[in-house]
């Protein structure tokens, strides 16, 4: 094992989905120097929860499936100890996630996650856009994923649970930076995160203020 070395950045991204945070790590994995590992929401779906699971941790805000609702904290601090041991290991980290507590009861998963990372360099990035942008993406579809995203039309031209994650997924709102894909391109975003690791982090950071409220009954 390696030991003796300097954590890895962990940068997390946070927005709904079509947000375009897929879209930033991707720029950031393929701008910035040394490894960045991915370690977010897609590949945790389609690669890791297992199907009669899923959504996993995408479950989105509504308290629609309880019996998978349950396992979600467990889930999200499984991936949050794995994203801290690669940091441990000296591998940077992007994490492009959606988290919410609109669940049938209070979950506190982001609490507990800012928890798990406790001591190590995090940078959490509010991802926010418009809706009118995210429903264009939404309705143009993506390759490979026909389907996997509510569309509107017809008398519901912005499904209600599109409008429940653009309400639910940036509380409490408490960021180290946000940024607009409405306005940015994914570029654009992943330059301004540099900027921002380059000047270093204020204290306390926003994982550290949210760590602050994290309850000990969370999964361990």
């Amino acid at each position: 094992m390696k030991t003796g070395c300097n954590p890895g950045q962990i940068v997390i991204l946070n927005g709904a989905p079509r947000s375009g945070k897929s879209s930033i790590a991707e720029a950031i994995q393929a701008t910035f120097d040394g490894p960045w590992m991915n370690l977010g929401v897609d590949t945790y779906m389609e690669r890791v929860t297992p199907p009669r699971y899923l959504p996993g941790i995408g479950l989105r805000p509504g308290g629609e499936l309880p019996e998978i609702e349950a396992l979600v904290p467990v889930f999200y601090a499984a991936l949050y100890e794995s994203i801290a041991a690669h940091s441990r290991l000296g591998l940077n980290v992007v994490a492009d996630l959606g988290h919410h507590d609109a669940y049938a009861e209070p979950r506190n998963i982001l609490p507990d996650c800012a928890r798990r990372l406790l001591g190590l360099p995090v940078l959490f990035v509010g991802v926010r856009c418009r809706v009118e942008t995210i429903m264009e993406r939404r309705n143009r579809g993506q390759p490979g994923r026909e389907g996997r995203y509510l569309t509107g039309g017809g008398s519901e031209p912005v499904p209600h649970q599109v409008l429940a994650w653009q309400r639910e997924v940036h509380r409490p709102g408490i960021y180290d930076l946000a940024v607009d894909t409405s306005m940015m391109t994914p570029g654009e975003c992943a330059a301004l995160i540099r900027k921002r690791l380059d000047a270093g982090l204020t204290t306390p950071t926003a994982f550290q203020r949210l760590a602050a409220t994290a309850r000990g009954s969370q999964p361990d």
